[in-house]
């Protein structure tokens, strides 16, 4: 290390010199160092929006152009994972002891990644405070309530946040396009949801939503991973399938649903989903800057000795049914 400062000092001590003089303690006029090479530029993480290239359209149909990145180191993955999840409990504690109440809405075609990253979202929160809600088919009790009324009932209290993965836009994409509506109710929906949402803004609903953006061949790719994992396959419903001969219906479906419901007050916030890892990131980073908070982690608690009782006298174990180790 000591040589290294030395010949760091020597380098400026020359570069201090006049032109043409020759340092003390030498006979002859030293070579000039060679400039040091710049340090190689890291390589963007997902969070960093300074190395995502402009997207560009396709002239004729206005599709977005996708240009298959690298994919990302799954160390650095995992990394960033881990430290946008630490910020996720930061929030889920600001919420709670602010007494916010935050709804995100996950939309996008089948196989988009919407649960995935509602996983993730989820995985270190706690339940009580952020928790997700998926409803199946209306009831026929529910077929005759107001058509936002079933969605009402799951809306947060002061310090919840609700995650809903599919929402009351149903109605503007399977239940429009499989023909599960009229049209009267379709175009009501599209009017009347703007309204509905500004109504809880105005209640103090932070509502955040987002549209998961997936290509053709990717939603196929996945689809044929569904079919062919076990593990996988009860994601795949018979819906499913008839959603891909339905492609273009469900674009046109969700062009009209963005031109009714892509408003000020509640805008839709588009994830680029052919690479999950990428989305993941990107959709966590985003929704944790739309909302301002403060670290209000609770500070770490030193655990009391354990309770010492000698007259405590446990029952017989052989009272007890255990679970046989298997394993």
């Amino acid at each position: 290390m000591a040589k290294k400062h030395a010949n760091r000092q020597a380098s400026a001590n020359v570069a201090a010199s006049p032109a043409g003089a020759t340092p003390k303690g030498s006979s002859a006029a030293p070579k000039p160092a060679a400039a040091p090479k710049p340090a190689a530029a890291p390589k963007p993480i997902a969070h960093d929006s300074g190395g995502v290239p402009t997207p560009k359209f396709h002239a004729a149909t206005g599709d977005l152009v996708k240009t298959r990145r690298e994919k990302l180191n799954p160390k650095q993955y995992e990394a960033e994972l881990a430290r946008l999840q630490v910020e996720l409990v930061k929030l889920q504690e600001w919420i709670k002891s602010r007494g916010l109440k935050v709804v995100c809405i996950f939309e996008g075609r089948d196989a988009a990644g919407k649960g995935g990253v509602i996983k993730r979202i989820t995985e270190t929160l706690n339940p009580r405070v952020c928790r997700i809600c998926a409803l199946g088919i209306p009831t026929d009790r529910e077929k005759t309530q107001w058509y936002f009324q079933r969605y009402v009932a799951q809306l947060p209290a002061a310090g919840e946040w609700v995650l809903f993965d599919r929402s009351w836009y149903n109605r503007a994409g399977v239940e429009h396009v499989m023909g599960f509506c009229t049209e009267e109710e379709y175009a009501d929906f599209l009017r009347t949801a703007p309204e509905f949402e500004r109504m809880l803004i105005r209640s103090g609903i932070i509502l955040i939503k987002y549209w998961f953006s997936v290509s053709d061949e990717e939603q196929e790719r996945r689809f044929q991973d569904r079919i062919n994992v076990p593990t996988k396959r009860w994601k795949i419903s018979p819906m499913d399938v008839v959603s891909r001969a339905k492609w273009v219906d469900y674009s046109r479906a969700k062009d009209a649903m963005f031109s009714a419901t892509d408003t000020h007050e509640a805008p839709w916030w588009v994830v680029d989903a052919d690479d999950k890892e990428r989305a993941r990131l990107s959709c966590i980073s985003h929704l944790l800057s739309l909302i301002p908070y403060e670290d209000t982690t609770p500070d770490q608690i030193a655990l009391p000795p354990r309770q010492v009782d000698k007259t405590y006298v446990r029952p017989p174990i052989t009272r007890q049914h255990f679970v046989p180790e298997t394993y």
